[in-house]
This record gives C-alpha cells, structure tokens and sequence, in this order.
C-alpha cells in the first residue's frame, strides 16, 4: 500500500470518529480517534527510520 493510499484511509478514520463523536457515540469515536492517532504515529516513525537508512549509506 502506497504512502498516499495510508494517508486517505488515516484521514477516513479520522473523520469517521469526528463523525461519531458528534452523533453521540463516544466510545466508538474514542477507539477510532486512538486508531488514526497509532497508525499515523507509526507511519511517520516507518517514514523517520527509511530516512535514517537512506541518508546512512
């Protein structure tokens, strides 16, 4: 899955729990935020350490 392809489904998450927490349903927007919020860290940390690599050899 491409960089871009992660960054969409990130922001669907994202927008889905936004979604939910203004419908009321605050505990399925609370694990949707902290999903978004895990992937994109995790993400960004795969990003830094293939930068790290490149820029090492």
């Amino acid at each position: 899955m491409s960089d871009f392809h992660k960054d969409i489904l990130t922001g669907t998450v994202f927008v889905t729990g936004l979604l939910g927490f203004i419908s009321g349903e605050f505990i399925i927007s609370s694990t949707l935020f902290a999903s978004a919020a895990i992937v994109s860290n995790v993400n960004l940390n795969r990003k830094r350490i293939k930068s790290d690599q490149f820029l090492c050899k």
